[in-house]
């Protein structure tokens, strides 16, 4: 023997070990179920099949094959994936069988001989799919956890190869369990995030009726992993009749992020209320607050208060907790961000004294609140995302604010990696 050369049965050893190796790094290369399954159907072909197929089955019984994957390049795969038969009760192809609860099981090709006098619609489409693609051998596996039948991965090899046997089935049981405890934490996932954005969702308030003000606002979750966060937006009258505009941002991106984002919402609800004063005293009243309540919490912010006319124009007096500056477009689309009032971010120091800014607003100009998911992209310079938001802006000048955040939503933030909050402002044009 070369002293190059490796036994058999350690060279099979490090195949399986490599394979395991690969099948986990793709199932924790994603959290969704599908793209998941669908990796490790391609990982599998050809190293361990010549083809394979994974099915998926929710709560409620119904079953779908997600994936179709063959090693042979250019092999027609169209109309192999979709919905499936229902399993049946009584139904005792390997499929069925392994649905309702049963290990792996070997399948062989004289078990998939097309039967037209079949009454099973599962074992015919298999049957059927056996024939199309060519199948010698094959393993059925279920994707289970915690109790419960997630699905099946099906692996075949064609009759030129050597069948598969005991050892590959103890081999397929455990690479489909490593799939199925995948896939249930997928949905455990995409259920928890489904509640975060509802909740927050549910908590994003109603905007106020102002005369000779149009406002509107959009909230989206992070387009690239459905992720929610602490973006939120903010818009009501005050007492003394100025109209608050807050846009903010708490850090994180689950449902405690969600949560927290309520309750400093909340909180800086009450005391711009209460206390009815310039913006950068509101925002270290809440700093304060928010070190004694929620001490390990971190956010940013922009307090706005919109004032007049009174005979005059409208006046903004705003101050910014380390957050993104505000969007002023005139009626003749020339854009300035208003960058003066900032300080540093919320439950950093709440003892730092906060300094505002004012400007007055011209008739017919548009104010846009953001939050980062909108601009920042990884790898980008931040005065690129901006200088980008701006000319989109620019080219929206004549839009509604609601086709405004509907188009800037459609344009820069498709591919989002965080959530998104806007709330544009539209000035009347002429002073009452």
């Amino acid at each position: 023997m070369d002293s190059f050369d490796v036994d058999p049965a350690l060279r099979e050893a490090l195949d399986r070990l490599t394979l395991l190796d690969q099948t986990t790094a793709v199932l924790a290369s994603t959290l969704d179920a599908v793209e998941g399954v669908s990796r490790v159907c391609r990982v599998l072909v050809p190293a361990l099949a010549d083809w394979s197929m994974g099915d998926l089955m929710d709560d409620a019984g119904h079953l779908e094959r997600v994936c179709v994957a063959h090693g042979e390049p250019g092999t027609p795969l169209a109309g192999m994936r979709g919905v499936l038969p229902g399993v049946g009760e009584d139904a005792e192809d390997p499929w069925s069988r392994v649905l309702r609860g049963a290990g792996a099981l070997l399948l062989s090709a004289e078990r998939f001989v097309p039967d037209a006098e079949t009454s099973d619609p599962l074992h015919a489409l298999n049957s059927e799919l056996f024939r199309r693609l060519g199948g010698g051998s094959g393993i059925v596996a279920p994707l289970r956890a915690r109790r419960r039948v997630l699905g099946a991965l099906t692996l075949v090899r064609g009759p030129e190869r050597e069948p598969f046997g005991e050892r590959d089935l103890t081999q397929v049981e455990g690479l489909a369990h490593r799939v199925g405890l995948a896939v249930d934490n997928a949905r455990l996932h995409t259920e928890v995030q489904t509640i975060a954005e509802r909740m927050q969702r549910s908590l994003l308030p109603s905007l106020p009726v102002v005369d000779g003000l149009r406002i509107a606002a959009r909230y989206a979750p992070a387009a690239s992993a459905a992720q929610v966060g602490g973006d939120w937006y903010d818009s009501f009258v005050l007492p003394q009749g100025d109209t608050a505009l807050i846009i903010g941002d708490v850090t994180g991106h689950d449902l405690q992020a969600a949560v927290a984002m309520s309750q400093i919402r909340n909180m800086l609800r009450g005391i711009a209320c209460d206390r009815q004063e310039p913006p950068g005293r509101i925002l270290r009243r809440l700093d304060l607050a928010m070190a004694v309540l929620y001490p390990h919490q971190t956010a940013t912010c922009v307090y706005a208060l919109l004032k007049g006319p009174e005979g005059g124009q409208y006046q903004l007096n705003w101050a910014s907790a380390g957050h993104l500056p505000p969007l002023l477009i005139t009626p003749a689309g020339d854009t300035r961000y208003l960058d003066a009032g900032r300080g540093m971010v919320l439950g950093v120091d709440p003892g730092v004294q906060r300094a505002g800014a004012d400007a007055v607003l011209p008739p017919g100009g548009t104010l846009l609140l953001y939050t980062d998911g909108l601009v920042e992209r990884r790898g980008e310079p931040l005065d690129h995302s901006l200088t980008r938001l701006r000319q989109h802006a620019a080219a929206l000048v004549g839009r509604t604010p609601d086709v405004l955040c509907e188009e800037l939503l459609t344009g820069l933030a498709t591919d989002a990696e965080d959530d998104v909050a806007m709330l544009a402002l539209r000035l009347p044009t002429a002073t009452p």
